[in-house]
């Protein structure tokens, strides 16, 4: 089984191969950029899922006449829904404040946006959406989600984007103070990276 990732970000292709690692043991997992695909996918869906779709099946196309023709292709869309900012940046998390803005800058601007709302209600959610595109022609998008807060000020220092300002309140960490395995163990990409592993078993046991 070989398995192409449709994402160019290393910080996610490590988390990846770490949390599918243990059912995935035989398989091959790169990312687009490694299998020779070097595209700049327009997500235009109005939905996590919708986009996650669009990218897999645009990056199974571009596959078709390589080396990788037969690949199950996953993509992930995944972001941050802030309830007192009306969900957003939800679908438009990677690309708010423009892509080349670092996260210092976008974490502050998020927490000040909450500070200034008046809302004591910071609750937020990491959302993620896999889908996969199989061999046969099929499709099939999962998703994972993990609640929490907007933190007060950015903590932590593992993890990536938006979680040095996610708050998980059971456990009284944002997600970037958390160890990686634990991190993996509760969130949003952990959650739908593990139902797309069963997923794609059940499909490969199925094909067998």
């Amino acid at each position: 089984m070989r398995i192409v990732f449709a994402t160019g970000n290393k910080d996610k292709m490590f988390e990846i191969r770490e949390i599918m690692s243990d059912v995935c043991k035989d398989s091959e997992i790169i990312s687009m950029k490694e299998a020779g695909i070097d595209a700049d996918i327009e997500e235009n869906g109005t939905t996590f899922e919708e986009n996650a779709l669009i990218k897999a099946s645009e990056v199974f196309k571009l596959l078709r006449n390589t080396e990788y023709a037969d690949a199950i292709v996953l993509s992930d869309d995944s972001g941050i829904e802030v309830d007192c900012l009306n969900k957003e940046p939800g679908i438009y998390s990677a690309r708010y404040m423009g892509k080349d803005t670092s996260y210092d800058i976008k974490n502050a601007d998020l927490i000040s946006r909450v500070n200034e709302t008046g809302d004591k209600d910071r609750t937020a959610r990491f959302v993620c959406t896999v889908a996969a595109c199989y061999p046969d022609g099929t499709s099939q998008v999962v998703r994972g989600t993990i609640e929490g807060a907007i933190a007060f000020e950015p903590k932590g220092k593992n993890g990536f984007g938006f979680d040095p300002i996610f708050f998980v309140p059971e456990l009284g960490v944002t997600t970037a103070e958390l160890e990686p395995s634990k991190k993996h163990e509760i969130s949003h990409r952990g959650r739908a990276l593990r139902m797309i592993k069963e997923e794609i078993l059940k499909h490969e046991n199925s094909c067998n």
